[in-house]
């Protein structure tokens, strides 16, 4: 796995190439410019932030670099691959697919290769319709990491115990409620009661 120094020399290292500074790059792929701030590295508690896989996303299709091309320049000789279990959104919230802590399970499952994921239980869905436009588009894939810690701003996949299955931004969470923001804006945002919800697990890549 690519350590967080490692992620962030290559982000400085593709400014470079491309005679910017890590603001000038985040401003070149349409982001704030204090994205790539070395103050962005480090939380106020000193844990450890990472860059966005959208926002990584973003520098590449701006400057052109490919995948390959970013990991080359963590050091690292070869990216890492595993393969995880595929389901389409669709079909998630029929049952038999996921246990009761949101790990994938039964069959039904097929297989994608994928970079690899530090949660042996990362699964990816296949976005099907329009609901999640413009951030995703049908036949996008995601992966799901059900081990990774979950906070507001993260895009995530909930399910509820009634077997409805989405993918939203978690906007807030309190002791009683889960709210969701739609990420397309002609969707309307959600609120459940926590006792209705089975699980929630964050959405860590996306390949599109």
């Amino acid at each position: 796995m690519l350590s967080h120094d490692q992620v962030w020399s290559a982000v400085d290292a593709l400014a470079q190439r491309h005679g910017l500074s890590p603001s000038g790059l985040a401003r070149k792929a349409g982001l704030d410019a204090t994205t790539f701030n070395r103050s962005k590295r480090l939380g106020s508690d000193g844990r450890l932030r990472w860059p966005s896989t959208e926002s990584i996303a973003k520098i590449l299709e701006a400057t052109g670099a490919s995948l390959s091309d970013f990991v080359a320049l963590t050091g690292s000789r070869a990216l890492a691959r595993q393969s995880i279990p595929l389901i389409g959104l669709a079909q998630a919230g029929a049952g038999g697919f996921f246990d009761d802590a949101g790990f994938p399970a039964g069959a039904g499952w097929e297989e994608v290769a994928f970079p690899a994921v530090a949660d042996e239980n990362a699964y990816a869905l296949e976005i099907s319709g329009d609901s999640m436009l413009p951030l995703y588009r049908d036949g996008d894939v995601i992966v799901v990491s059900p081990a990774s810690s979950v906070r507001r701003g993260d895009r995530v996949v909930v399910k509820t115990k009634d077997g409805e299955v989405l993918a939203k931004e978690l906007k807030r969470r309190t002791a009683r409620t889960l709210e969701l923001k739609s990420l397309n804006p002609d969707h309307p945002d959600r609120t459940f009661d926590l006792a209705d919800v089975a699980w929630i697990a964050r959405v860590v890549w996306a390949a599109q």
